[in-house]
């Protein structure tokens, strides 16, 4: 090659690393900056994984909080464009980094962050401070180097700058965080397409996940107590093993409705997928007996309950069940319905559904109307709980239970 041409190619190298130094100056710039680019398809698809898939690259990855997507948010069709979505957290361990995962499950329209924290600290996707989530789809972070303390309240904030389409959410989260759009700041108990934060702690074998409905959300509940039943469980495990929450108000496990997924739908993504994954609750069932339509037959309610439990098996998993609690004096209760819930409490406690479980019936019913919530547990509408209610499930699970390897039964061999 000419003399005169090798010059001109060195030119040009130099001109073009300028030029990439400047684009990367001005794509990490703070909120009030300009917005980054979105990421090549290739990245964003690179990012798109899910959870559990890194759990064991890069150290012990585990989750130490998550949230079930319900659907999409009512009177949110365009997104939040502009906007600063703040969502309050509040964690069951800690370790010394975090990685987020956000979701656009019930999108219809590609979802563009162009910048997000985790308790202030700066979070990047593939490398980059600005990350598109698919319509349909999730993505998790790269690890940031943040202290995340057990037992504490964290804060993950993210900028939406243009329309994105329904906002894929959790409603009724009894915790409060906030949307502001640069001139007005709103509070609100939604989070809005978080779904979990992991974190790095070598010490910490795995997590507990508890699927169920609106008394593992913890209806009824003080908002930013921490009160449910799975606050208190994490508060008796001190640390040793994350919790990770995924209930839905009004959920049922054989049916869809508009409370989310059924059970036996979502257990794959907002179960087994969890990172560190090491023991399963499973709480659902008494919506399938008491909402329109009610299942009439405990077989069925038994069977779907069974199903999951073989997942989770499959997985290695430990699966420990809860009975059904009671509702006489709500307004659907039946004689009938009644009859339905102490039949599948039958089979749970016969030991043939899953390896464990853990009497939330006998927790909260009145011993004198045993089908009847104790009046001291009792929120006030026959069906779910106070804070002290729910301190009572809470302390009902038998924690050798979540704790010991799981051994086959005799008919599983």
């Amino acid at each position: 090659m000419p003399r005169r041409q090798q010059y001109a190619l060195l030119i040009a190298l130099l001109a073009g690393t300028a030029v990439l130094a400047v684009a990367a100056v001005l794509g990490t710039t703070p909120f009030t900056g300009p917005a980054a680019a979105p990421l090549p398809p290739a990245q964003t698809q690179a990012a798109a994984r899910t959870p559990v898939a890194p759990a064991n690259a890069g150290g012990n990855w585990v989750a130490t909080w998550t949230t079930a997507p319900v659907g999409a948010e009512p009177d949110a069709d365009h997104g939040f464009p502009g906007s600063t979505i703040r969502n309050v957290v509040h964690t069951s361990v800690g370790g010394d980094a975090a990685r987020i995962t956000l979701s656009n499950l019930f999108g219809t329209a590609p979802l563009l962050v162009d910048q997000a924290t985790v308790n202030t600290r700066p979070v990047t996707f593939g490398g980059a401070a600005s990350v598109t989530v698919a319509a349909g789809g999730q993505v998790v972070s790269d690890p940031v180097a943040v202290p995340v303390a057990p037992d504490a309240d964290l804060r993950v904030d993210f900028r939406t700058p243009r329309a994105s389409g329904p906002v894929t959410y959790h409603p009724n989260t009894h915790q409060t965080s906030s949307l502001s759009d640069g001139r007005t700041t709103w509070s609100t108990t939604k989070w809005r397409y978080l779904t979990a934060v992991d974190v790095r702690n070598e010490a910490v074998p795995g997590t507990v996940v508890v699927i169920g409905d609106s008394l593992t959300a913890g209806s009824g509940s003080t908002t930013d107590a921490n009160s449910r039943w799975t606050d208190v469980l994490a508060d008796r495990l001190g640390g040793r093993y994350g919790v990770a929450n995924a209930g839905i108000a009004g959920n049922r496990l054989l049916t869809e409705g508009s409370a989310g997924q059924a059970g036996t739908v979502r257990f794959e993504r907002d179960v087994l997928s969890v990172a560190g994954a090491r023991t399963v609750i499973v709480a659902l069932g008494i919506n399938d007996v008491q909402q329109a339509p009610q299942e009439p037959d405990a077989g069925r309610i038994v069977a779907g309950l069974r199903t999951l439990a073989e997942q989770a098996r499959a997985r290695g998993l430990t699966v420990v069940g809860t009975t059904l609690t009671p509702f006489e004096g709500f307004p659907t209760w039946t004689p009938e319905r009644n009859a339905v819930r102490l039949a599948v409490n039958e089979q749970i406690r016969s030991g043939t559904v899953f390896d464990a479980y853990a009497d939330f019936d006998e927790a909260v019913r009145d011993p004198a109307a045993p089908n009847r919530v104790v009046a001291a547990y009792d929120s006030g509408d026959h069906l779910h709980f106070n804070d002290a209610g729910y301190r009572a499930l809470g302390e009902r699970v038998d924690l050798t239970s979540l704790e010991r390897a799981r051994t086959p039964r005799s008919d599983e061999l």
